[in-house]
């Protein structure tokens, strides 16, 4: 492998940082927290950086993290399982309506999003105001529901959580919902979220156990974090075992929306067509155990993307920019990883501090979306060229398709 596709942070006493940042800015508070990251004794071979990388909590985001023996919960983070869905259907850019009002409309009816929940108490599964069908999250629900239900005997506080109700909906924030057209004018259906209220119990509370277990045995850390459950402990066994139904939650919450999305858009679009020509669902904040280098460890992607040789995955650009589909190609140096996305260069506050509504309308021309002051903070401009993004990663993926949008509902 050439030296030259990534460069190294070394820092004495600890594990190398690999980084595929060329021609990408890398904040100096991002670094810290790597080179932190890379002090922690469990951290297997070295920690590979995505080009997207930008400050996280307690760790970067854009980062893979392979251990032995631990996990750091606040690395996967509250949001577990969050990712992407894609899926190409027969349609056109042709059978599209000439407005795309409606459209957008039907979508926002069908996956309860963003504050709406909260002020409309997501009634949708009992009262019938939103559209999606009880029996599609009912469904998705009952290959859950006996997991959690043992989930909770162990951790009785996380039953009274958004579980069930949260699934099938988008949230908020950078979550979104996008119809998009690729280089050959063929519609796809995009969306990102993740594992919602429950998933959030669930880091939250195995974060706070982890500090609570650095407390108890006196363990110093340089970013309280980065708090950690050693393996062959209680802790850790309930953690690998919530982590992963709620990584499975989330990726059910994405097949359920996708459903629902595809229902709506038959409202609309009336002419028959199929979906999953080409589909792909991957997470992007989660850990799993994987090989590598000759060992089995457990590798965390936190704001990362499996990239294993032929593995489809999804880098989304900002709002009103492309989105790219690509495959992998097993490049061992990043743990067989890609980054998840653009990657942020200023934080929410900064974005609505330097941007204004005419901003946003003018960067989000020609996408059928909301324009208003409450998304300035997600404009494109907040975020990294994805260009300089896909160039610095050229040695972990290759392009499949290029995504425009045309419709985006944001959380």
């Amino acid at each position: 492998m050439k030296k030259e596709e990534y460069e190294v942070l070394h820092t004495e006493g600890s594990r190398p940082v690999k980084m595929w940042t060329r021609g990408v800015p890398v904040e100096e508070a991002a670094k810290k927290q790597l080179r932190n990251t890379a002090t922690l004794p469990f951290i297997y071979k070295h920690i590979a950086v995505m080009p997207d990388v930008h400050l996280g909590k307690g760790s970067t985001i854009g980062s893979v993290i392979p251990t032995l023996g631990a996990v750091i919960p606040a690395a996967v983070g509250v949001d577990i399982g969050c990712g992407m869905m894609a899926a190409k259907t027969t349609l056109t850019a042709s059978d599209l309506p000439d407005s795309l009002g409606p459209l957008r409309s039907a979508i926002e009816r069908a996956i309860p999003h963003g504050m709406s929940l909260k002020t409309r108490g997501h009634r949708g599964r009992d009262e019938g105001s939103w559209q999606t069908p009880p029996s599609v999250v009912d469904a998705a629900w009952l290959q859950l529901k006996d997991e959690f239900d043992a989930i909770c005997l162990k951790t009785p506080k996380l039953k009274n959580t958004n579980n069930y109700r949260h699934l099938g909906t988008l949230g908020s924030g950078n979550h979104f919902v996008e119809v998009c057209l690729d280089e050959q004018g063929s519609v796809w259906f995009m969306l990102h979220s993740g594992s919602r209220g429950v998933g959030n119990a669930i880091g939250t509370h195995f974060i706070e156990l982890a500090k609570q277990d650095m407390r108890t045995h006196f363990i110093n850390l340089p970013d309280q974090d980065l708090a950690y459950l050693a393996e062959g402990t209680q802790h850790y066994d309930d953690y690998v075992e919530a982590v992963g139904w709620a990584q499975r939650f989330a990726r059910n919450n994405r097949e359920v929306m996708m459903q629902n999305l595809i229902a709506a858009v038959r409202t609309v679009i009336h002419k028959p067509f199929q979906t999953h020509v080409e589909a792909v669902n991957c997470h992007h904040n989660y850990v799993q155990k994987e090989h590598h280098f000759g060992k089995d460890v457990l590798v965390t992607r936190k704001g990362a993307v499996s990239a294993r040789a032929g593995e489809l995955g999804i880098i989304p650009g900002s709002m009103g920019a492309k989105s790219f589909i690509v495959r992998g190609k097993g490049n061992a140096e990043s743990f067989h990883s890609c980054s998840h996305g653009a990657g942020r260069t200023m934080s929410r506050t900064e974005a609505k501090r330097r941007f204004n509504l005419a901003d946003q309308i003018r960067a989000t021309e020609g996408v059928e979306c909301r324009k208003d002051e409450n998304v300035i903070d997600e404009i494109p401009m907040a975020y990294k060229d994805i260009d300089a993004v896909m160039l610095a990663q050229r040695e972990l993926v290759d392009v499949v398709h290029i995504l425009k949008q045309v419709v985006c509902v944001k959380g």
